[in-house]
């Protein structure tokens, strides 16, 4: 009898210690996958991968977060226009597309767009000429980022 007691409150115990733990849906919403998204290549199909994997994974769900330095900065700068257009497989009817092209519409879909810090003060660049929409990343919030265990970090 005491054996059960003991139980039956060990039991309960653990389930009201647990509960607000495994309560991670407010409201029936899902909660959200977090991505943070590295691009500083200067390669036109490094860039095209990164925004086209970028693009699948906001259709699948992910909050994305999108940093962009050395190079790859330029396709944060209003006007910027890549010297060619990628071509996508066959089997995407979109045909060709442009790195600055896809981070617009992550933009308009909802992805935060930043440049690293570094990049507007080693370029001849400003803030007023970036793209609606895109930040300046500050060290201290990205890192934060980068050492969530919950939040993966793509590089390219």
């Amino acid at each position: 009898m005491k054996v059960t007691r003991l139980l039956a409150g060990s039991l309960l115990a653990a389930t009201l210690v647990a509960a607000p733990a495994l309560a991670d849906n407010h409201d029936g919403d899902e909660p959200q996958d977090r991505a943070l998204v590295i691009l500083t290549s200067d390669s036109l199909q490094t860039q095209g991968m990164a925004m086209i994997l970028s693009n699948a994974m906001q259709q699948q769900g992910t909050d994305l977060q999108i940093l962009l330095c050395d190079a790859a900065g330029h396709l944060a700068v209003e006007g910027y226009e890549s010297a060619e257009a990628i071509n996508t497989p066959p089997s995407n009817p979109a045909g060709q597309v442009k790195p600055e092209g896809i981070l617009q519409m992550l933009m308009e879909k909802g992805a935060q767009v930043d440049v690293c810090a570094i990049y507007l003060p080693n370029s001849d660049l400003g803030e007023d000429n970036l793209r609606e929409g895109v930040g300046v990343a500050a060290p201290g919030p990205m890192a934060e980022m980068m050492r969530d265990p919950s939040i993966p970090v793509y590089s390219f």
